[in-house]
């Protein structure tokens, strides 16, 4: 079994689905015809025989990659022993149905390059039926999926195995398209590759033209925003966390999850990012997903939906799949969808109230949902639950869940108050309520800080989104005893955990990696106490934890240089431009309390 290294994936994606390149220039992963479909590529949780595709240089010796300043199109330089080549690999913008174009172009002497594609839909279990679809073209089909392959050159197919073999002197090129599309449906007209490079390129460039590009950290800003787009489904405006499933936040370990989905709690967060960097447009995408996903009666959140808004994501396990360096199970769907998180309705209902801040939705609809939300957070707010980190163990009173039960009940009050003054005076009374019991409750009594759940002793990095959201203020006495009860009980190598997984049971086996947005977030809480130079450290030292594409996963390994967990993961970048708005901006603030204090 190889030895695979997540940060050696590069991300390509078309607005609806992405694909994973390794340096090496192979694609292990692709879902088709969205992000949350089967694979039909899935060698990264497997191998070669669960569907990859290769292209291999004869006599190779070195090569460098990077992306097209302000794209998604990423560019490889090979150097073989007769000659020097450039590969081009990208998804157009997706028109109607999905592609992938892959062009090799010699730029000196002579190369010699093999296509080799192994097509495996299922998540690498069906092998397809293979035809001839005239005109040089090959079509495989597996039920509803249907692909058609145009190369330059004739495609054997031998072995279950389609490729092709070429040599290109000085100026030629060679090109290479997939297309997906439904199997009851007409196979679609070729395309020219020359023009749909150019066509993306010209989105690409358009759409990041406007990201700011001054300052320090402008690179790796420009970068991360590149990546949320690339997260975000079109259609819809929902944003996945990640496009993959089931990569170990620990290597070897079962702590392997699907992350194709589109989470609640990342909804502020997203919005505050897109808003503070320009994006309007995919901020009132996302707020009117949002609205959509979460609307009707009985309001009842779930953690996440799939990105077309719907509810259910049944967690099962794939026992073809070894795993990611044989990390097992290796699963698809996600059980959490069924837990009580009560942190996201204060997520959903800030995110609404930040939104009319920022003009993208302060109407009607966003009037009715904060009401029936704080209404239903009222009968509920007092019930343990799984938490933020969606713990299957058994349900708590957790510190940072109650928080944000303050958070919806603020912002509900701000929000009613030119609205409705007695139910707002209502919300404020109880948003007391809540911020009287978590002092009272979540804070422990020898150490002075916040604590995972009431009752307990342990540490937890969510109680760094205290100061955030504008709960107590970052040098409040708690507050900072908190930051330094996190450095010493979930710091290793200078990177943080969100917490303890010895000292708290969460119903699942083995540890994790340090998580990159709780590093991102104390650097902020640094910057607010006016530890500038604390804050600039930690930010940095994160940073240069990126693979050389600037792309991060969820977590790092602690002991190593390996990311850990689905990749790239969006909350690890929003976390990012957050912070990296504080360090460039000024000292900054947070979130003001509303109402209640």
């Amino acid at each position: 079994m190889s030895d695979k290294r997540i940060e050696d994936y590069a991300l390509i994606g078309d607005g609806e689905t992405a694909a994973l390149v390794h340096r090496n220039g192979t694609i292990d992963w692709l879902c088709l015809p969205r992000f949350d479909s089967e694979a039909c590529f899935a060698a990264l949780l497997g191998d070669d025989e669960n569907g990859c595709w290769h292209l291999r240089f004869e006599g190779e010796t070195g090569r460098s990659r990077s992306y097209r300043d302000g794209s998604l199109i990423l560019e490889t330089e090979i150097t073989c022993s007769q000659g020097k080549a450039r590969q081009i690999d990208f998804m157009p913008m997706r028109a109607q149905v999905p592609r992938i174009v892959r062009i090799v172009e010699c730029l000196e002497g002579e190369v010699s390059v093999r296509n080799e594609m192994r097509l495996r839909f299922d998540y690498g279990r069906i092998h397809p039926l293979v035809r001839g679809a005239g005109d040089g073209c090959v079509m495989a089909i597996s039920g509803p999926n249907a692909v058609s392959l145009e190369f330059d050159v004739p495609i054997e197919f031998a072995d279950r195995r389609f490729a092709s073999a070429q040599r290109l002197g000085a100026g030629e090129r060679a090109c290479y398209a997939l297309t997906w599309f439904p199997s009851h449906e007409e196979t679609p007209a070729r395309i020219d590759p020359s023009e749909e490079l150019g066509s993306t390129e010209t989105f690409w460039r358009e759409w990041s033209g406007n990201i700011t590009r001054d300052g320090r950290y402008s690179a790796m800003i420009a970068r991360s925003l590149i990546t949320l787009k690339a997260l975000m489904f079109t259609p819809t405006g929902g944003m996945v966390a990640a496009p993959t499933a089931s990569l170990p936040e620990q290597p070897g370990g079962e702590r392997n999850w699907d992350y194709r989905f589109c989470w609640l709690r990342d909804a502020t967060f997203t919005l505050l990012a897109l808003t503070r960097w320009g994006l309007d447009d995919e901020a009132r995408d996302w707020i009117k997903w949002l609205r959509r996903t979460v609307g009707g009666e009985p309001i009842d959140l779930q953690p996440f939906y799939l990105v077309d808004g719907e509810r259910r994501a049944i967690e099962w396990q794939a026992g073809w799949l070894h795993g990611f360096n044989g990390a097992q199970p290796v699963r698809f769907g996600n059980r959490a969808e069924d837990q009580l998180q009560l942190d996201i309705y204060g997520e959903v209902i800030d995110s609404l109230y930040q939104a009319s801040k920022e003009g993208v939705g302060d109407d009607d609809d966003s009037d009715q949902l904060i009401r029936l939300l704080a209404s239903r957070l009222e009968e509920v707010w007092q019930k343990p639950d799984a938490g933020i980190w969606e713990s299957r163990g058994e349900p708590r009173h957790h510190t940072y869940s109650k928080v944000m039960c303050w958070v919806a009940f603020d912002r509900a009050s701000a929000w009613l108050e030119q609205r409705d003054t007695a139910l707002s005076a209502h919300y404020r009374d109880l948003a007391r309520t809540v911020h009287a019991q978590v002092l009272d409750e979540g804070v422990d009594e020898e150490r002075g800080c916040f604590v995972i759940a009431y009752g307990d002793t342990a540490v937890d990095a969510s109680a760094l989104r205290i100061p955030l959201v504008g709960f107590l203020p970052a040098d409040d006495l708690r507050v900072r005893a908190t930051v330094a009860a996190i450095e010493t009980d979930l710091c290793r190598n200078g990177l943080f955990a969100r917490y303890d997984t010895a000292a708290t049971e969460d119903g699942v086996e083995g540890s994790e990696g340090a998580f990159v947005a709780v590093s991102f977030w104390l650097a902020e809480v640094y910057h607010m106490q006016g530890r500038i130079d604390d804050a600039r450290t930690l930010f940095e030292r994160v940073l240069g934890r990126a693979n050389d594409l600037g792309l991060l996963a969820e977590q790092l390994e602690f002991g190593g240089d390996r990311q850990l967990g689905n990749f790239p993961q969006g909350l690890s970048h929003i976390a990012l431009l957050a912070a990296a708005d504080r360090m460039q901006r000024g000292r900054g603030g947070a979130r003001e309390p509303a109402q209640s204090k």
